[in-house]
């Protein structure tokens, strides 16, 4: 169980997730607050979840992967009888950076990078479609990127 943020645990927060690397000292100046109860709030946050990890941010397309696909997955009815299945394939692939269960008329939607469209089909007919129960996928190329960000909006 996690208490509830005050003002200065959303600004904390707000500063690791433009840089994790910030010092508590560094923080603490930023938000008002002395190094060892700034300290304290952040642990208390990694404690309760809500700092979930510090992480470094890779450009992808600096690191040769050029290509970013949504695909809409949608199983056949022993497929979703399957759903532990599939989801544990589905986190076994590493071009699959996320994967949501949807309502409507897809089942999921997985963000998958790649080298170039030629990886993406290899990736498709080798691995993704070998996955028991998929009945259908509907692979979407994304052009461009307008806006990318994992910051969450924790200022009020």
């Amino acid at each position: 169980m996690h208490s509830e943020l005050d003002t200065y645990d959303r600004r904390i927060l707000a500063l690791l997730q433009e840089d994790a690397s910030l010092s508590s000292a560094q923080i603490a100046e930023q938000v008002g607050l002395s190094q060892s109860p700034c300290w304290r709030r952040i642990q208390r946050l990694k404690e309760e979840g809500v700092i979930r990890g510090q992480v470094t941010l890779l450009d992808r397309k600096k690191i040769g992967l050029n290509t970013q696909i949504f695909a809409e997955v949608k199983l056949n009815a022993h497929g979703r009888s399957n759903f532990t299945e599939f989801t544990e394939a589905i986190r076994g692939f590493p071009q699959v950076l996320e994967c949501y269960v949807l309502m409507g008329a897809v089942d999921f939607l997985l963000r998958i990078v790649t080298a170039d469209i030629e990886a993406y089909e290899r990736f498709f007919f080798e691995k993704l479609s070998m996955v028991p129960g998929i009945q259908e996928v509907n692979s979407i190329v994304a052009l461009s990127e307008i806006k990318s960000t994992t910051s969450l909006p924790v200022l009020r």
